[in-house]
């Protein structure tokens, strides 16, 4: 889908037009970073579909200097309590993003909607639901009502942005994740 389509898309489905989508889908907001490089090997989550996710933040930053329309994410996966981000950059609470297994789909911008679960309207500016308690509930009603839709058992995902700011409709994402206790790359925590 192109770019433009993508935010129109994602303006339809939220109401009133969204300034920008920030999500974990590599579909709608595809990583910087395409090819790993040999020497990205010590720096990322060595992990099934977590190898654009990096662990080392200035090594990151490093290697994305040179792009300057970019969002660096700092991700925690299934967190269950709202994370204290680490102080490596100041870093923007956004929301929270339900993402399916495989780290491709946004279940709330790119799953064509559940409206049994959650509402459009209870989406943020950038697309994300504002409260934890919620995101785990949607998750859960997800898992509950679709069990056989592999985009409806997901992950929940904290992710709190570098403090940058991208013009609308860019959709690119630099990642980096916490994982478990709070491993740094910009983009999860682990729950499931």
């Amino acid at each position: 889908m192109h770019e433009h389509a993508q935010m129109n898309a994602m303006n339809d489905r939220v109401g009133p037009p969204a300034p920008e989508l920030v999500s974990l889908d590599g579909m709608l907001c595809p990583p910087l970073l395409l090819d790993i490089k040999d020497e990205y090997w010590p720096h990322i989550v060595n992990e099934d579909f977590m190898l654009n996710y990096f662990l080392d933040f200035d090594f990151l930053v490093e290697e994305v200097a040179a792009i300057e329309k970019k969002n660096v994410l700092c991700v925690f996966r299934n967190p269950v309590q709202r994370p204290v981000p680490p102080t490596v950059a100041d870093l923007e609470f956004l929301g929270y993003d339900l993402v399916d297994l495989e780290n491709s789909a946004s279940a709330l911008s790119n799953c064509g909607g559940f409206p049994d679960v959650f509402a459009n309207s209870e989406l943020s500016r950038v697309g994300l639901l504002p409260e934890l308690e919620r995101a785990v509930a949607v998750q859960a009603a997800l898992r509950s009502l679709y069990p056989e839709d592999h985009h409806a058992d997901c992950h929940v995902a904290h992710s709190p942005r570098a403090g940058h700011r991208r013009a609308r409709g860019e959709a690119r994402s630099v990642r980096a994740i916490a994982t478990g206790i709070s491993s740094l790359v910009f983009n999860k925590t682990t729950r499931k």
